[in-house]
């Protein structure tokens, strides 16, 4: 596998992760029913969903929440604040959360939950030659990816970039081959946040800020869309104008709060905020984490793995 060379201490270190996003709710009790019911995830309590909580956007831990994630492993928080308005159509923000299942068993049990919920709306599937993706809307209109990566070594690369498509992939075949289990059984299995795609106004503007300002390694682009890296990973990022091309800062609204990555150490947390600050990024450093926004004003958190 072949990357472009950038000189590593531009770069975000390889051990780079996402974590739990945030999101903005106006009916707890609905949505949190459906991420539970929905994509078989649970609520968390004890150490994982207060380090989620804290890490949250600022001021989540002083609002009624919930935390849903697999074992230990939070992969949503949401933010009951009522009093915000849904997004309008056009703006920047939340494209969707891909969740990433460890195999196709995994995948497949999220997906047959998620398209037999009342209140899922099934928006596609493809083959992404990197990944198998399957793709839904919640009840508040935030955009979801279920997904399964290939091995690694069976991704293609070329001049530095990954070779992805978006060729058809049956939803009824994949899931006669691959659920294993019953769904009236609670689910099993892990499920980590693998990436997130957002909406943005001008994808220069977005490159300029995630790669070179950020970190991120350019991995992709794709009908008009930039997917974005650390570590030779397919994506961790990525960003589209396809309905949202112009588009300025982000009113305070429901849906996306927070963006959440998690960086191997505290030395590379001192490097990132070096390079944003050089950037003239305003960056807010506690001194465990670090907060800023995108050029649209989408709220990221950088903290360093325990």
């Amino acid at each position: 596998m072949t990357t472009t060379s950038t000189s590593s201490e531009l770069l975000l270190p390889g051990g780079t992760a996402m974590d739990a996003v945030t999101l903005h709710v106006a009916d707890l009790p609905g949505m949190t029913a459906y991420y539970r019911d929905a994509l078989g995830l649970a609520e968390l309590d004890g150490a994982a969903a207060r380090t989620a909580v804290d890490l949250a956007t600022p001021g989540a831990a002083g609002a009624q929440h919930a935390v849903l994630g697999r074992g230990t492993t939070a992969l949503v928080v949401l933010v009951h604040t009522p009093g915000l308005p849904a997004p309008r159509r056009g703006e920047a923000g939340l494209f969707h959360t891909a969740l990433l299942f460890p195999d196709r068993a995994g995948l497949a049990d999220a997906v047959a939950r998620a398209a037999q919920h009342p209140r899922s709306r099934y928006v596609g599937s493809a083959d992404h030659l990197v990944s198998n993706a399957f793709y839904f809307t919640d009840p508040e209109d935030n955009g979801i990816e279920l997904y399964w990566d290939r091995p690694r070594e069976q991704w293609d690369w070329e001049a530095g970039r990954v070779v992805m498509d978006n060729a058809p992939l049956d939803p009824n075949t994949f899931l006669r081959e691959h659920v294993a289990a019953p769904l009236d059984q609670p689910a099993g299995g892990s499920a980590e946040v693998g990436h997130v795609h957002l909406k943005v106004g001008d994808v220069e503007t977005a490159r300029a800020f995630y790669v070179d300002a950020l970190g991120f390694e350019v991995t992709a682009e794709w009908n008009g869309a930039l997917f974005v890296a650390a570590g030779g990973y397919h994506h961790h990022m990525a960003m589209n104008t396809w309905s949202s091309r112009g588009a300025g800062a982000r009113a305070a609204t429901l849906g996306l709060g927070q963006v959440s990555l998690v960086l191997p150490g505290r030395s590379d947390l001192d490097a990132l905020a070096s390079r944003l600050r050089a950037a003239r990024v305003d960056v807010r450093d506690d001194g465990r984490t670090l907060r800023f926004e995108d050029p649209w004003k989408s709220l990221l958190e950088v903290s360093a793995a325990a």
